[in-house]
């Protein structure tokens, strides 16, 4: 099968650098609605079965206008949602939690943010999510996520994918498509919407 992953498009919070992680999150902004607005034309060349959202609403928003458009129903799956914050939920110091996305990076996947999650349970659940998408047995399904959470599981599912990201981050609204199954693994097609800086 293909998916099509999407990270949402931008809120308040991504411009304050505030790590939102939590339940309900905040709402995309003016131009995060315009974001969202542009992927109905971006995608338009890609055949779409069903479409998932994290339980955060700026995931939610972020598909609503994709769904329209294909006469879809969004699907929410918790497991699709950010790497949690933990204990620096809100906090505009993202040290501990860009540290630990970096160790886990480097192998030492028991590394948290006090009151988060381990790499090894972060990938469960989003592994999990994904094999409810894929168990649906969709041809092509969207599924729009969190920026974490989408290269984390990418760097370790993915084959392609480091080497195509390299340092670059996944801006708002950025695509990530991929072929295979859970269990034959993944490749990735395709990679749009990164931000290089420097």
């Amino acid at each position: 099968m293909r998916l099509i992953l999407v990270r949402h498009g931008r809120t308040a919070s991504n411009v304050g650098f505030v790590l939102d992680t939590a339940e309900p999150g905040a709402d995309l902004d003016d131009g995060g609605l315009e974001q969202a607005a542009t992927l109905v034309e971006r995608l338009s060349h890609h055949r779409i079965d069903a479409v998932y959202t994290s339980t955060l609403v700026r995931t939610q928003q972020t598909a609503r206008p994709v769904a329209q458009a294909r006469g879809l129903e969004l699907r929410v799956l918790p497991g699709l949602r950010e790497v949690p914050a933990g204990e620096d939920e809100l906090s505009a110091d993202a040290t501990r939690y860009i540290g630990t996305l970096i160790a886990w990076g480097t192998g030492e996947l028991e590394a948290r943010v006090p009151g988060g999650e381990n790499a090894h349970e972060f990938l469960a659940r989003f592994d999990a999510a994904i094999g409810e998408v894929a168990v649906e047995d969709h041809d092509v399904a969207m599924v729009v996520s969190h920026g974490a959470a989408l290269r984390v599981w990418s760097m370790a599912r993915v084959r392609g994918f480091q080497q195509a990201i390299g340092e670059a981050h996944l801006d708002n609204t950025a695509v990530i498509v991929i072929d295979g199954s859970p269990q034959a693994g993944w490749e990735l097609v395709d990679l749009s919407g990164v931000r290089h800086f420097g």
